[in-house]
């Protein structure tokens, strides 16, 4: 059982047993695993902060045929979005990405574009946080991502939108998100993101928890 690494994204963790935690994570080159991280709940873990909700890090794990749940040994921070999260915004935005990600993504398939895809948007809103009462990249960030994440789960239904919108759409598909940021606001682009958020919830087992929390920032 050789050990493996990847470079990953922490999507959610549950408290198992007495101080361990089970880890839903996105990996590069592997796909949507999830594993079992031994004493990872005391003070003194070899896990550290990499287990925070969308840390990217470098993930050392054991993965044996036949079994659902691979074994972490620990983990080596790239980057973290702690600074992000002391935003009440931009907490409720990572929230969305981070759920959005564990919902659409099919176990232990590989999806290089959507691991590049929820880099960039981190990327973005690292670069332009919101701060003051300014949404930064946050609603930029928000519409790209819900945007892209449908088209690469291969069901962008037909855009029943405003006018306005289907050009933001088309914007998306030719601009990286950094470079869309001018102008958006929590009005722009409303009825495009509601479409998504409809769409997605039609492909998964439940409602998303994040989006009407997104609506009301």
């Amino acid at each position: 059982m050789p050990q493996r690494v990847s470079e990953a994204f922490t999507l959610r963790t549950y408290p198992f047993q007495e101080a361990d935690l089970v880890v839903s994570f996105f990996t590069r080159d592997q796909g949507r695993l999830r594993g079992v991280a031994r004493r990872a709940r005391r003070m003194k873990s070899s896990f550290g902060s990499g287990l925070e909700r969308l840390s990217q890090v470098k993930v050392f794990y054991f993965q044996r045929e036949n079994r659902e749940l691979v074994r972490l040994d620990s983990c080596e921070l790239i980057h973290s979005q702690f600074d992000l999260a002391r935003d009440f915004a931009a907490g409720v935005a990572l929230d969305y990405l981070a759920e959005v990600s564990e919902q659409l993504l099919p176990p232990a398939e590989t999806n290089e574009r959507f691991f590049r895809l929820l880099a960039s948007v981190l990327d973005c809103l690292r670069e332009d946080p919101p701060q003051g009462g300014s949404p930064g990249a946050l609603w930029a960030v928000v519409d790209y991502f819900s945007f892209w994440a449908v088209r690469l789960s291969g069901f962008l239904p037909p855009l029943e939108v405003s006018a306005e919108s289907r050009e933001l759409a088309a914007e998306m598909l030719r601009k990286p998100v950094g470079q869309i940021r001018g102008g958006w606001s929590r009005e722009t682009a409303r009825d495009l993101r509601r479409l998504l958020v409809r769409a997605m919830e039609e492909h998964i087992e439940r409602r998303l928890v994040t989006a009407p929390q997104i609506e009301l920032l």
